[in-house]
């Protein structure tokens, strides 16, 4: 009975890195990810060879719909924009601490690019930030760039920066998207993100 159930638990722990591993594979090398804004739409080009651990994270935040709906809570002019708390305590509570490793730093923090947010090493969960401006000073701090916008920089820059750094995270965080429609009722936010299909490829397929 003993080996039994240790072999079943050897096949479960296989089939749980299998899994892991099939997701990874299943991500392109390349990908766009359309976010449709209530200040219009931008496009966001991801490489995994930039930061391969960071652009399977984005991936899989953007294929279950974590971004719909969230704020863009932190806007810092000539800085960044910072957003990935969840507007849902509950959905929020399951990525929390779901870290992730760090991956090098193979890009510099141009403007454009963008970056998962961390508290320390090995701490990036589902925060990002897009640089409005070149910020290099944030490579030699481990700050890895996985992705650039490709489309809509303009609307970008026009991501509602009058709350600028207001919004407290842990109220987001404990409450959040009604604590910052009532406090922060202006803030732009995320209608739907989404992974753009490449027509020409599937039409090859």
């Amino acid at each position: 009975m003993k080996w039994f159930m240790c072999a079943v638990t050897a096949v479960a722990v296989c089939a749980g890195f299998v899994s892991s591993a099939t997701a990874a594979d299943e991500v392109p090398a390349v990908y766009n990810v359309k976010f449709e804004t209530s200040g219009g739409d931008f496009v966001i080009q991801v490489n995994r060879e930039w930061a391969p651990l960071g652009a399977d994270r984005f991936h899989e935040l953007v294929s279950k719909g974590f971004f719909d709906e969230c704020r863009f809570f932190r806007v810092v002019p000539d800085f960044m924009v910072q957003f990935g708390i969840n507007g849902d305590p509950k959905v929020q509570s399951k990525w929390r601490d779901a870290k992730i490793k760090d991956d090098k730093v193979t890009q510099s923090n141009k403007k454009g690019y963008i970056t998962f947010a961390t508290s320390g090493p090995n701490s990036r969960t589902s925060q990002v930030f897009i640089n409005f401006s070149d910020n290099s000073f944030l490579d030699r701090m481990g700050f890895a760039p996985f992705g650039q916008v490709v489309e809509g920089m303009d609307v970008v820059e026009k991501i509602n920066a009058q709350y600028g750094e207001s919004p407290d995270q842990s109220a987001i965080q404990a409450s959040g998207n009604a604590y910052l429609t009532k406090k922060f009722p202006e803030l732009t936010y995320i209608k739907k993100a989404t992974i753009v299909v490449d027509e020409k490829k599937s039409e090859e397929k």
